[in-house]
């Protein structure tokens, strides 16, 4: 058995768990800083690094007292969140956690945040592989075949905005509040799709997105709209921008799947890509995206009817955001594998799987 205390402050989260054998939440501690940004409009780093090195001790003593710890010598490893994220935000993480590791003597593991967002399906139910997981959140949009555990092989991904990023920026400018993804995907249930949004890359043969034209095309039709004297209906923009963005994001995992042998309804199973890669057996949602109402029940209906057998993974709203509880999870194999580091380790504000 082991037990992993793992420490999460890419962005604007300060958050610490406790994660027994990869799989067990003994404890998941978030300190979100969404009131303090919300002011600006979105995530100022200056700021989130300052409430990481204010709250990050608590964090810790939370967690650990959560978990039913008395101290960091119960645990057997420290892991912690080397990258991608903001650089000032990760190096305090990557402090607390290089001191706790000195201090008490305990190996360090340095964790992909886009790895650990695989990952927090394995704290609902074990990962089988290969797998096939799209990653959807502020900063990424990436489709990645793990034909074994701890190995990634990125298929697709967006050639500029990342969903998320399109999201807010669309919410900035209806004026809804940040984060602005989350009151973007409430109006969109309440909505009709009544304007025409572009389904960029949709047609192309690759796997890759892009989503910097469709934001642009929002961004136009408002302008046009405020020039002409028109009335935009922001439920019905929503509605229509989400069902463009769901639309992109399902056909390119269903391409994904059939070229990497998903088991397509009324087909026999194999693989588009050759003898040498297996057909997945799992898909995976990930990322704070993977929170959308629409984009979950589009990717379930759709993955249902096309690829019965295909079991798909969707963690709880809980586990979609960042969160250590997903550090802690991908930190598992790593461990058992004992890939720990020195502590010169510093952050990787660009890391990419």
């Amino acid at each position: 058995m082991s037990q992993i205390l793992a420490i999460e402050s890419s962005c604007d989260e300060t958050s610490v768990a406790v994660i027994e054998n990869g799989s067990l939440i003994k404890s998941n501690i978030v300190a979100s800083q969404i009131k303090s940004h919300m002011r600006f409009g979105g995530v100022v780093p200056e700021v989130a690094s300052r409430h990481h090195v204010e709250q990050i001790t608590q964090v810790i003593d939370k967690a650990l007292v959560g978990a039913g710890l008395t101290s960091v010598d119960d645990v057997d490893a420290i892991a912690v969140t080397q990258g991608p994220g903001l650089v000032g935000a990760l190096l305090v993480g990557l402090t607390a956690a290089k001191t706790l590791a000195f201090v008490h003597d305990k190996p360090l593991i340095p964790v992909n945040h886009l790895a650990g967002h695989i990952y927090a399906s394995q704290l609902i139910q074990p990962l089988k592989f290969p797998l096939l997981a799209l990653i959807a959140s502020g900063g990424h949009t990436e489709l990645v075949y793990m034909p074994e555990d701890g190995v990634f092989e990125v298929i697709g991904e967006t050639q500029d905005d990342a969903v998320g990023e399109a999201y807010d920026k669309i919410g900035r400018m209806l004026d809804l509040p940040y984060p602005a993804g989350k009151h973007m995907d409430q109006l969109a249930q309440e909505g009709s799709e009544s304007y025409q949004i572009p389904r960029a890359m949709l047609h192309e043969d690759n796997l890759d997105f892009s989503f910097s034209g469709m934001k642009s095309a929002v961004m136009n039709l408002i302008h046009n709209a405020r020039q002409r004297g028109e009335t935009v209906v922001p439920k019905d923009l929503a509605t229509s921008f989400q069902n463009a963005v769901v639309e992109v994001l399902v056909e390119k995992t269903v391409r994904a799947l059939k070229e990497y042998g998903g088991d397509v309804a009324g087909e026999s199973a194999g693989s588009d890509r050759g003898s040498g890669v297996l057909p997945v057996r799992q898909f995976v949602l990930a990322g704070g995206v993977a929170a959308n109402s629409g984009l979950r029940e589009g990717l379930t209906s759709r993955l249902a009817a096309d690829f019965p057998e295909l079991e798909v993974l969707i963690p709880p709203l809980s586990l979609c955001g960042d969160n250590a509880a997903m550090i802690g999870a991908a930190s598992h194999h790593l461990y058992k594998e004992k890939k720990f580091s020195d502590l010169m380790i510093n952050a990787k504000p660009g890391l990419m799987l």
